[in-house]
Parts: C-alpha cells; sequence; structure tokens
C-alpha cells in the first residue's frame, strides 16, 4: 500500500512529459518561423539576382 501512495505522489514522470511538450512546442513554433524565413530570404536573393543580370545586361 506504501508503494502505491508514493507512486502517487512521485510527480518527477509529470514533469517530465511537460518540459518535453514544451520543448515539443517550441520546436514547432521555430520550424514554421524558419520556413517563414526561408520563403522570404529566397524571394529577396531571387529578387537581387534579377536585379544584377539585369543592370548587367544593359
Amino acid at each position: 500500500m506504501k508503494f502505491i501512495k508514493k507512486l502517487r505522489r512521485n510527480e518527477e514522470g509529470a514533469t517530465a512529459i511537460e518540459y518535453g511538450l514544451i520543448a515539443a512546442l517550441i520546436a514547432v513554433a521555430a520550424i514554421t518561423a524558419m520556413q517563414s524565413l526561408g520563403t522570404q530570404l529566397s524571394t529577396t536573393f531571387n529578387k537581387v539576382s534579377t536585379e544584377l543580370t539585369n543592370a548587367n545586361t544593359a
């Protein structure tokens, strides 16, 4: 019986799960932000490349 009471009071597993969920949420947010930033950077570099090509041929 003492073992069951001790198990109910032990919250280390719950804390580890909470930290895992927080880490997963941060990872999802970071991936989303990086994808958006990557798309914007790609667009910017393509625009600069086009402008340089047009300036070079003119």
